[in-house]
């Protein structure tokens, strides 16, 4: 290694080579230029009472406790055309032991493919079928159930049962269209709980439920667009009605690509905030990579020849205050050093914040070989956990010339193989391509690598079961009395002039339909109302432990409440806290509780002109905005909810000279 080489240089002059801007900084014109593009496949469970293949309850979630294990190893078998798939390879490798926790009140059977699958539960197929006609989709003429291999372990059958519903329709953002590719009616997967060396865990609770998977093409030039897309379909899921509502109940896939990179899927995003943030830096991690091939195609002059050396060091000798090396030593662990000529450079290249291409390294020994980090130490670390000596006693032992980088890897000698097969694969792709892979996701917007991303011949017919023929006026009925479209609620909200920063709450809580049946009950303003949702509401939310018994509607039932008896709205705000957290207090005894007592208007008023005296010689350097200020503070206690703060104001400006 050349000795003016400096990793924290190189780091950030590869961040500068390709153009990184932080998203907040970015710009169209930085997204046209690398090409971005992105598409979305968003996952709703539905509300139904049963599984969609089996008659188990739908929406019981298991605690600790379980009945049963099942145990099961993944093989891959060959497709008809005498191949196999990379995913399924890659699974295999892991040599990944799975373990179902199963509870007897939420599976059967057909879970673990021993029993043939029921007809499919016909409550969510028309749930799917109405929001295919609000999508625009193209309802097709005869349901045909496929499967859909999964080979993670997530399905203990290691495949999956699904169905299109609809094809080829659209949604409308605020300022394009989004054309969807189709939705699909499917069973959803398990719960994953941990997944630690060799051994998956998975809750079998969730197995089985309805999902609908509603599929988008790569229309998204930014972003904002991927993040609005999104909350427009799931929006428009929840405005039925008939969806599942709460953490897991709603997931969504990100496909992720630049120009001249591949579609890489980000998995199961968990916030749709999140979206852009991942979207942004994955786009130019992929630019990253393609920076890298670049820089290798004049590095490394014979690639098809290229070659690690490999070279195993003695781990009892090996001598190092590293504490993972060391706790390595006393596991009986094995150690590798090795060689990868032409790199350098490249290990501390930059790909997404904080991370650089040696994270595409050690992420990959975690997932393929099933090492655990920290599993790897190389020679670009910017904080190096090696001391120069030994790197250099580690260059010697490899022959290293300069231009040349080294990366030293322990764990399990059972994984020696594997480790050894992965660090040369990852090395070998970033020669030529960006990898097609499924990524998982994190709050901060970076990403680590899955798993291979599966091939297109995953799915194949199901022989179990019959197509199910579509009757066009069963279909025709159930289009009927549909929910408006989203994109018309939006317009709606904007002409009542409620603020745009609530919309996505009142959105996602499905309340559009009950802030236009307060306001036209009670002759409420729409803006005050959606703002109390959207902001009052919302806080109370963040703040306050919700009850299981607590319904939004118990807001129209409170505005009345203080309508009839003659008190401001917007005591409403003090009260909605109490609501929340004991639904069944009825509103006259929270209003004790609260020690609220009724003062007529006038009499509040009456007390101006003594405050405005008693003001005077407290205060005479004040202005007089301070004034006014001053005996709004001194009356807000009793003005609340007998009279609206803006007519006091009006009084006491009268009065204040």
């Amino acid at each position: 290694m050349s000795k003016s080489f400096d990793p924290r240089t190189n780091y950030e002059a590869t961040r500068k080579a390709i153009g990184y801007v932080p998203r907040k900084e970015a710009t169209q014109a930085d997204y046209d230029r690398i090409g971005f593009m992105s598409g979305l496949e968003v996952h709703q469970q539905l509300l139904t009472k049963e599984k969609l293949f089996c008659r188990c309850p739908a929406g019981i979630y298991q605690g600790e406790e379980y009945d049963a294990e099942v145990i099961r190893h993944m093989r891959p078998t060959l497709s008809e055309l005498g191949e196999y798939d990379g995913t399924a390879l890659m699974e295999f490798k892991t040599r990944k032991e799975i373990v179902y926790r199963i509870k007897n009140e939420t599976a059967c059977t057909y879970e673990v493919d021993d029993t043939p699958p029921f007809k499919m539960d016909r409550e969510a197929l028309d749930i799917a079928i109405q929001i295919s006609l609000m999508a625009k989709l193209n309802i097709v003429g005869e349901v045909h159930i496929t499967r859909k291999q999964y080979l993670d372990g997530s399905i203990p059958t290691g495949f999956q049962r699904t169905a299109i519903i609809g094809v080829e329709g659209e949604i409308y953002l605020k300022h394009k269209k989004v054309r969807l590719i189709q939705l699909s009616l499917e069973e959803d997967s398990c719960r994953e709980i941990s997944d630690i060396g060799h051994i998956r865990v998975y809750k079998t609770d969730r197995l089985g439920m309805p999902l609908i998977e509603t599929v988008t093409y790569p229309d998204c030039v930014n972003p904002e667009e991927v993040r609005e897309a999104c909350n427009y379909i799931r929006f428009l899921a929840r405005s039925t009605g008939k969806v599942r509502v709460g953490i897991g109940a709603a997931r969504q896939d990100v496909n992720v690509s630049c120009r001249g990179g591949t579609r890489v899927e980000i998995k199961g995003v968990a916030h749709t905030k999140w979206i852009p943030e991942l979207t942004h830096n994955e786009c130019f991690r992929q630019w990253a990579l393609l920076h890298i091939r670049d820089l290798l195609a004049k590095q490394v002059k014979h690639q098809d020849s290229w070659k690690m050396q490999i070279h195993e060091l003695d781990l009892p000798s090996f001598k190092t205050s590293y504490a993972p090396i060391k706790n390595a030593r006393g596991k009986g662990h094995f150690l590798l050093a090795i060689n990868l000529p032409g790199f350098q450079g490249i290990l501390s290249h930059f790909t997404q914040p904080g991370k650089m291409f040696a994270d595409e390294l050690t992420d990959r020994l975690k997932v393929i070989a099933c090492i655990e980090k920290p599993n790897m130490t190389h020679s670009e670390e910017i904080d190096s956990c090696l001391s120069k000596t030994e790197w250099n006693r580690i260059r010697n032992a490899l022959q290293a010339e300069p231009g040349d980088a080294q990366v030293l890897i322990w764990g399990p000698s059972d994984d020696r193989k594997t480790a050894m097969e992965t660090i040369d694969e990852r090395c070998r792709m970033a020669f030529t391509l960006v990898p097609n892979e499924t990524r998982k996701s994190f709050e901060d917007g970076t990403t680590i690598f899955e798993r291979v991303l599966p091939g297109a011949d995953r799915m194949y017919p199901d022989t179990d079961s019959q197509p199910i023929p579509l009757d066009n006026t069963h279909i025709e009925n159930l289009g009927k009395d549909l929910p408006g479209e989203v994109i018309e609620r939006y317009h709606q909200m904007k002409k009542w002039d409620i603020p745009e920063d609530t919309y996505t709450y009142i959105f996602r809580n499905n309340l559009f339909l009950l802030i236009d049946k307060i306001s036209n009950e009670l002759a409420m303003e729409p803006r005050f109302v959606g703002a109390f949702f959207g902001h009052t509401l919302k806080h109370v939310e963040g703040t306050y432990q919700r009850s299981k018994e607590f319904r939004y509607e118990q807001v129209l039932e409170l505005f009345r409440f203080l309508k009839e008896k003659g008190i401001d709205l917007r005591l409403a705000g003090k009260i909605i806290p109490v609501v929340y957290e004991h639904p069944k207090m009825d509103f006259e005894s929270i209003l004790t509780m609260l020690k609220f007592k009724k003062i007529q208007p006038e009499v509040i008023k009456s007390a101006i002109p003594f405050l405005v005296q008693k003001y005077t010689p407290l205060r005479r350097l004040s202005t007089h905005e301070d004034k006014i200020n001053w005996i709004m503070g001194q009356l807000n206690k009793s003005a609340l909810g007998n009279i609206s703060l803006a007519m006091l104001k009006s009084e006491i400006e009268k009065n204040v000279s």
